[in-house]
This record gives C-alpha cells, sequence and structure tokens, in this order.
C-alpha cells in the first residue's frame, strides 16, 4: 500500500464513478464554489506537451441550458431509434439504459449545471488517428479528473457527446470561437437514491491481451 493513499477509498471511487443519468437531482442547486474546486482539480490532468489548452465552459443559466438541451435531443431522436434497431428482444440491460439516456433527454434543461469541455484546437479535415488521439487525449484526463471529483463531493456527472452534431449553433449561443473545440456536454447534480456500485463489465480476459492481441478466450 502507498503511503500516501488509503486505497480502499481511492479503489471504490474509482470502480463506482457511474455514469449518472437518471439519478441526477434536479431540484438541488450546485454551488458555485463545488464546481470550481472540482474544476481546480482537473487542471492537474495531463495534457499533450503540457500546453494545457482547455477551456472549460460552466453554464447555468435556464435560457442557455434550454437551448444545449434542444441541440442534444435533435441529436438523440435519430441515435435513439438506430439503437432500438439493434437491441434484441428481451435485452433488460440494454433497454434500462435507452430509458435512462432518453429520461436524460427529457429533462437535460432542468439540469442545474452543464459544462463544455473545449480545447484550443480544431482537427484539420482528413486528420489522422494520431491527430485525433492527440487531441482529444489532451482533455479527456481533465474531463474525467472532473468527474471523479464530482463523484467524491456527490455529485453524479455523464460525459455526453450528441449536441457536437450542432456544434456551431452551441458555439454561437455561448460565444465560442471557431478555432475552439467543443468536446461534450458534462450535466452536473447531486445524486437521489442510494450508493453506487461496480457495473456489470465484459469478461476480464476479454478486457485485457499480453504482447500481442487477442480476441480473449
Amino acid at each position: 500500500m502507498h503511503p500516501e493513499f488509503d486505497l480502499e477509498t481511492v479503489d471504490r471511487l474509482l470502480g463506482t464513478t457511474r455514469a449518472v443519468r437518471r439519478r441526477l437531482d434536479l431540484q438541488r442547486a450546485v454551488p458555485r464554489e463545488v464546481i470550481l474546486d472540482c474544476l481546480r482539480l482537473a487542471q492537474q490532468a495531463p495534457s499533450g506537451t503540457n500546453r494545457q489548452g482547455w477551456r472549460f465552459l460552466v453554464v447555468t443559466d435556464p435560457r442557455k441550458r434550454a437551448g444545449l438541451a434542444e441541440l442534444y435531443r435533435r441529436s438523440f431522436g435519430p441515435y435513439l431509434e438506430a439503437r432500438r434497431a439493434e437491441t434484441q428482444p428481451g435485452d433488460a440491460t440494454r433497454e434500462r439504459l435507452l430509458a435512462s439516456a432518453s429520461h436524460l433527454a427529457d429533462h437535460l434543461a432542468e439540469v442545474p449545471v452543464h459544462v463544455i469541455p473545449c480545447i484550443r484546437a480544431r482537427l484539420p479535415e482528413k486528420a489522422t488517428n494520431a491527430a485525433a488521439a492527440g487531441l482529444y487525449g489532451s482533455i479527456f484526463p481533465a474531463v474525467w479528473s472532473f468527474q471523479l471529483a464530482l463523484r467524491s463531493r456527490g455529485l453524479g456527472s455523464v460525459l455526453t457527446t450528441l449536441h457536437l452534431a450542432y456544434e456551431r449553433e452551441a458555439a454561437a449561443l455561448l460565444g465560442i470561437p471557431d478555432s475552439v473545440s467543443q468536446v461534450g456536454l458534462v450535466p452536473v447534480a447531486y445524486t437521489t437514491g442510494g450508493s453506487f456500485k461496480p457495473g456489470p463489465r465484459q469478461a476480464f480476459d476479454e478486457f485485457v491481451c499480453w504482447e500481442r492481441w487477442s480476441d480473449g478466450g
């Protein structure tokens, strides 16, 4: 055990931080300082060549949240149809997930805080996989650090990307320059209900392979 950390607590944080949609408390206000504390921690995340080209835009204004929610719903309808078409009859797990996603789409405007992670760069047309990995890999660690910090304070979040189909409209709503890329929308609220637990995952031997590629089994 590392002397600096309580591994049981750290492991529980890492193992139970879920994508929260249905259990976001739409009635409880989130103090500004709580969001700022979590963002201070997120700012310590690594980035490519330590450029720190991030900008996290926090949206609490009801009109702007409603505008973002409308853009999200435009993408959500086709997304939901596609996911339902590929869902096998009787797949209860997938049905619960789609119901949870639908709940968020219906109530996104009511979630008290929307956070838009941005990075001061844009991918060129026909960008290589290496370029895309470098750009997004320079901000997603900060996004996940933010979500972990929220979880440790009793708040829930989920990284969404559906509004990005209308990124320019969102940029106009929020005054984001054309040179900046939005990488998602993170709804943030306190959570309702009981505790969270580790979620179902694929078999571990299908998740890890050593020395060369393997499909597991």
